[in-house]
C-alpha cells in the first residue's frame, strides 16, 4: 500500500482558540476519510484572513519551514480560499494547497458510485 499524503492543517481564527482547535480536529478526521494523514496543525489569530495568503506572508514562510521539518506533502485550510489566496499560498509553499470545501468534494467524488455522482 502506498504511503498516504501528509497534510498540515491550517486555520486563521478570530477569537475562540478552543473552537479553532476543534475545527482542526474535525478537519483531520476528514483528511483521514480521504486517505491522507494529518502530521501537524498551524493556527494564526487574525481579525480577518489575509486577502493575499490567508495567514500572512510571514506565517506562510514559517509554515513552509514546518512542512520541511514534518515532511508534509500538502496543506489544507479550514476555510474556503479565494483563487488569489490559493495561488499565492501554493507559490510560497511550493506545495499542494486545498481548502475544506475541496476536501469534502474530493471525499464525495471518491465515494460516488454513479457517473453522475462522480461528476
Amino acid at each position: 500500500m502506498d504511503n498516504p499524503e501528509k497534510y498540515i492543517l491550517i486555520i486563521a481564527y478570530r477569537t475562540d482558540e478552543d473552537a479553532a482547535e476543534a475545527s482542526l480536529e474535525e478537519l483531520g478526521r476528514l483528511i483521514e476519510t480521504a486517505g491522507g494523514e494529518s502530521v501537524g496543525m498551524f493556527s494564526q489569530k487574525l481579525d480577518h484572513p489575509d486577502p493575499g495568503t490567508y495567514i500572512g506572508s510571514g506565517k506562510a514562510t514559517e509554515l513552509k519551514e514546518m512542512m520541511e521539518i514534518l515532511e508534509a506533502d500538502a496543506v489544507v485550510c479550514d476555510d474556503e480560499l479565494t483563487p488569489a489566496q490559493h495561488r499565492n499560498l501554493s507559490d510560497i509553499l511550493d506545495a499542494k494547497v486545498i481548502d475544506r470545501t475541496m476536501l469534502i468534494l474530493d471525499i464525495f467524488a471518491s465515494h460516488a458510485q454513479t457517473r453522475e455522482g462522480k461528476l
